[in-house]
């Protein structure tokens, strides 16, 4: 089992879509959000994926094919809880 800290950046119609939820049920990975702010136009969300590395990586392809900015987290992006 792998954990993975990412960045995901969205505009437009993808803010609007229920992405994380999809994520968890299309892919066998655990989400769980660590920081996030959203308003009706854009937004930006670090989120932890937990699951098997070529799943995290195929989830991870998948956003960026829906238009999604995928940038690994910074230390600061990060916390614990």
């Amino acid at each position: 089992m792998s954990s993975k800290h990412v960045r995901l950046s969205f505009s437009g119609e993808e803010v609007k879509r229920p992405f994380i939820y999809e994520l968890g049920h299309e892919f066998k990975v655990v989400t769980n959000i660590r920081m996030a702010d959203v308003d009706r136009d854009i937004g930006w969300v670090v989120l932890e994926i937990e699951g098997d590395e070529d799943e995290i990586e195929r989830s991870l392809d998948w956003a960026r094919g829906l238009g999604v900015r995928v940038d690994d987290a910074t230390l600061g992006d990060v916390v614990e809880g």
